[in-house]
């Protein structure tokens, strides 16, 4: 089974975190994926918490999705380093770690809708 955990960086504001839950619940419901949520830090679920939920569920494939728009530090650095040490307690995981959002033409749409919503 294929799962995918989206991870950003973790806020102490609870409405920050649940943002990328929200995100998650979206991908979900076009199916076809099982789908985790993990933060870097400061809140839960970790990415070693979210690889275990996904391998407990029968997932073999796992891509780690970084929730951030540029390959900064934590994209390029942090993020598969924890995903190495998470896929280290879990070998009947494969753990691939994906390119962040960066620049796609669907961000270009959604800064033009985001544009028109302003007041």
């Amino acid at each position: 089974m294929r799962a995918l955990i989206l991870i950003d960086h973790g806020s102490r504001r609870a409405e920050a975190n649940d943002q990328l839950e929200a995100i998650a619940a979206l991908v979900r419901e076009r199916g076809g994926v099982y789908v985790q949520i993990a933060h870097m830090e400061l809140a839960a679920p970790s990415l070693d918490d979210a690889l275990a939920e996904c391998v407990s569920a029968g997932a073999t494939d796992v891509i780690v999705v970084p929730y951030f728009l540029a390959p900064g530090r934590h994209v390029r650095e942090d993020i598969p380093h924890l995903a190495a040490e998470a896929a280290s307690r879990h070998p009947s995981a494969q753990v691939r770690v994906a390119p962040p959002l960066g620049v796609h033409a669907l961000l270009a749409d959604l800064v033009l809708a985001r544009a028109d919503e302003a007041r």
